[in-house]
């Protein structure tokens, strides 16, 4: 398509978003022409019952020169490679999230009501607390003891909150999730180190956005 279009002297181009089958295109094409321009679907529709390619392509024309059409913003491709790497590690600090609950849910079951009197779960204390809980330890006196001395609760409210019955099955469940959220946490560390890397020769102006109230490193990056 590239050869044939070049044939053609073709130095602007326009096509039409569909999910993300766009993408492979448009950046076979990039390298190749002076303009590329992405057009929102809704903004090149055809009449009911009357959609065809060769159609479309034509009509997509005539409303980009008649400046009909609504476009998209579409990054340049060091910019593109920053959004790929931020919203990577947004995705996975959700993960996290979601493992969280799903954490808390299980201690819940396991009637251990830990959350209620510890503010981060998946604290310093919080982790050391369950992964004790995973390797088989029953005892809550022991497990209060693995908290920090930081804890706004006292030792024998965190052992209260900590007795309950844990069976076999959340002991093999809670092993599974605090691996899982061992690997989170790498992962998220690797995209913080890429980001920070790629920012590197924008570092001022990450800083200088990072300071506005309401932001931090990660919605200034």
């Amino acid at each position: 398509m590239v050869r044939w279009l070049k044939e053609q002297n073709v130095r602007e181009v326009v096509m039409e978003s569909t999910a993300q089958y766009w993408k492979p295109v448009w950046l076979d094409l990039e390298p190749h022409f002076e303009k590329l321009h992405l057009a929102q679907a809704h903004s090149n529709g055809a009449p009911k019952g009357r959609k065809a390619d060769f159609r479309d392509a034509k009509r997509l024309t005539r409303r980009l020169l008649s400046d009909e059409l609504s476009l998209s913003f579409v990054p340049a491709a060091e910019q593109r490679t920053w959004r790929t790497m931020t919203r990577g590690k947004h995705q996975l600090v959700r993960d996290r999230v979601r493992l969280q609950n799903q954490l808390d849910a299980l201690l819940e079951e396991a009637r251990r009501k830990f959350s209620s009197v510890i503010s981060d779960l998946l604290g310093v204390s919080g982790r050391r607390i369950l992964q004790a809980l995973a390797d088989g330890e029953t005892n809550p006196e022991r497990l209060a003891e693995l908290g920090d001395d930081r804890l706004q609760c006292s030792e024998e409210e965190l052992a209260d909150a900590l007795t309950g019955s844990v069976e076999p099955v959340h002991r093999e469940l809670l092993k599974l999730y605090l691996e899982r959220l061992t690997l989170l946490d790498e992962q998220i560390e690797k995209l913080d180190q890429l980001a920070a890397t790629a920012l590197k020769k924008h570092q001022d102006a990450v800083i200088r956005v990072a300071e506005i109230p309401g932001f931090g490193p990660d919605s200034a990056q």
